[in-house]
């Protein structure tokens, strides 16, 4: 796989220009911010949200990234955009996208366009203000002007470092966005309906579900499996579990260190009968054990593992009929 090369000619001397004003102390500061667009960060904030803060507000969010987490790799797969030090001696890669792997194994490092870290943090920062202001709560006019900062710094960040194009953080802005909107419109229409929420899940999973004709890389695999967790728990936790909300910080603070352990614990645990070799392979076998190591991992982590919960409370948990 040798992906296709397009840009136009002041991205390269915009990028050729930032990094010539790049110190250590900027390198270092830009990496720093574009892990305000990784996975773990993202991981984190709907971690504290739906164990510990507001469910609701965590499913939200959760509807939101997921389909940006498919729909990304797809357009992905679709133009196969090498990133930009792939071609132009010029631009330095300061931080690899995958430290494993080469840094020109277009494998292992991925596609450049559209910028995964640009539409993530737009959906997840900028999910915060939007069901905010949906709820009528307070806090939305500064969650929205820390979304628009972040997202902004995030992107910059990449380009900054040599890992893409401005043209790819600017289409994951769009397309951050267009997450944004579609999701927040559908769950407008679909209101408290539990029923439709779980058809309007099962569709969107069909349509995400084309990129397994195409698509070859990890991260589609990856965001689909993600979304099929995500969706299976949803769907598990409301019929079995339906936890409560956290009654305090210790509470908090031991369900999200569970959660973090159970996390890391099962995904070591499906990966070990499986060599590195198999698992880092670009084969569909690899790709749709990948897929299926997401599912599940997602689905306890957010479904089952919550069940634990009500052997944290001092009291008898209370039913949301009681609420």
């Amino acid at each position: 796989m040798t992906g296709v090369t397009f840009y136009f000619e002041w991205e390269v001397k915009l990028i050729e220009w930032l990094q010539s004003m790049m110190g250590d102390a900027a390198v270092a500061l830009a990496s720093f911010i574009t892990l305000f667009g990784e996975e773990t960060i993202m991981v984190l904030i709907l971690a504290i949200l739906y164990f510990c803060y507001d469910k609701e507000f965590g499913i939200y969010i959760g509807e939101n990234i997921t389909l940006g987490l498919v729909l990304g790799p797809m357009i992905k797969n679709i133009f196969v955009r090498r990133r930009p030090y792939f071609d132009n001696k010029g631009i330095k890669c300061l931080k690899m996208v995958n430290s494993y792997g080469d840094m020109y194994d277009i494998t292992a490092q991925g596609f450049s366009f559209p910028s995964a870290h640009s539409t993530d943090s737009v959906i997840v920062y900028g999910s915060i203000p939007f069901f905010l202001s949906r709820n009528k709560r307070r806090g939305t006019k500064i969650f929205l002007v820390i979304a628009i900062v972040l997202s902004l710094l995030v992107g910059i960040s990449r380009f900054s470092l040599g890992v893409h194009y401005p043209t790819d953080v600017m289409t994951g802005w769009i397309l951050g966005l267009f997450c944004l909107l579609v999701m927040t419109f559908l769950q407008r229409k679909i209101g408290t309906d539990s029923n439709k929420r779980h058809l309007m899940h099962l569709i969107i999973f069909l349509i995400s579900s084309i990129g397994i004709f195409y698509c070859k890389s990890d991260d589609y695999f990856t965001g689909l499996g993600t979304m099929a967790g995500f969706y299976l728990a949803s769907l598990f936790e409301e019929k079995y579990v339906n936890f409560e909300k956290s009654s305090g910080i210790p509470e908090s603070v031991i369900r999200l260190i569970g959660g973090g352990i159970i996390y890391f614990s099962l995904n070591m645990l499906i990966k070990l009968p499986f060599s590195e070799e198999f698992r880092s392979s670009a084969t569909m076998g690899s790709f749709l054990f990948r897929f299926i190591r997401y599912t599940i991992v997602c689905f306890v982590v957010l479904g089952v593992y919550p069940m634990l919960f009500k052997y944290l409370k001092k009291s008898p948990t209370k039913s949301r009929t009681d609420q």
